[in-house]
């Protein structure tokens, strides 16, 4: 935190910051896989992270106080330093720690936090899911390609929905009328053979493993990946639907709006991208190395 690493019970900030007081910040989670065969962990993209933060931070006008090799060496240091042996999720957060007000423009700190995480779903039972009647956010209200804390308020409202009339999660629809994305997921959808996912102009998170996932299927798997906008009515009719995120990893839909997703169980695109991506997070596969980065070995 602030250039220091600190236990966790010292990672303090002002009570009265903006960050504190109006969830002024930007962040990025990044997971790190222990690669079994090596004993050595591996953290998945990176450089990617810290280049949306960046963009994040540009737009809601907070200034970071340190260059790209320096958020890359400290991420290193500090996980590095806590001797993790197993997956993990890592949150870099730009926030603001000083009294202020939320409307002005900040040089900003940066905390990293590494904390032990498995998977988030069992990614081969599948959820339910329905759509939710809160609307995504958009570039009208708030920017949904930042990822702010703020936005999280949104995915908030949907998922207690959906709780609490028991599904698992929650589908939204845009401003237009489309499929969006899911809380703190991407959506793809599996229609006669063919893969497809909403647009970054439907009110999505340019999505870092979305965007990993488009390249493995076209590129490793050889399949037809198409990006256009999705009526609510094809959620119900289509083959197979997965939602995918750094923290939701892969996870088939089983069900919306308690219709069932083609034969009710995980479907073999899902099966064959699920497959390959945590092959290529785990390093076991030679293509895409670009992506992976040995936390030993540095």
């Amino acid at each position: 935190m602030a250039g220091n690493l600190l236990p966790a019970e010292e990672a303090k900030i002002h009570a009265l910051s903006p960050t504190c007081q109006y969830g002024l910040n930007v962040f990025e989670v990044v997971r790190c896989y222990l690669n079994s065969a090596n004993n050595e962990l591996l953290a998945f993209r990176l450089k990617d992270h810290y280049e949306r933060i960046l963009q994040s931070a540009k737009v809601m006008r907070l200034r970071p106080k340190y260059t790209l090799p320096e958020m890359q060496n400290a991420f290193i240091k500090t996980i590095v330093a806590n001797r993790y042996m197993e997956d993990i999720t890592a949150r870099i957060v730009f926030f603001v720690n000083e009294f202020g007000s939320w409307n002005s423009e900040y040089d900003c700190e940066m905390l990293i936090a590494p904390i032990p995480r498995g998977r988030a779903y069992d990614s081969d039972a599948g959820i339910t899911c329905c759509v939710s009647s809160w609307e995504r956010i958009s570039d009208k209200s708030l920017p949904p390609r930042v990822k702010a804390g703020p936005n999280y308020i949104n995915s908030r409202m949907a998922q207690l929905e959906a709780k609490n009339n028991g599904f698992d999660s929650a589908l939204f629809l845009n401003r237009e009328g489309k499929v969006s994305e899911a809380p703190g997921s991407c959506i793809f959808i599996v229609r006669r053979g063919e893969l497809i996912t909403p647009p970054v102009t439907a009110s999505i998170l340019e999505s870092i493993t979305r965007d990993t996932i488009i390249k493995i299927a076209r590129h490793d798997l050889g399949l037809s990946v198409v990006e256009r906008d999705v009526d609510r009515t094809e959620l119900y009719i289509c083959d197979e639907i997965f939602l995918c995120g750094t923290t939701m990893e892969i996870v088939p839909v089983l069900s919306v709006d308690k219709v069932t997703v083609g034969d009710g169980k995980e479907g073999p695109l899902t099966k064959a991208v699920k497959q390959k991506y945590f092959d290529v997070v785990r390093g076991k596969v030679d293509a895409h190395k670009e992506w992976v980065l040995y936390l030993d070995k540095n």
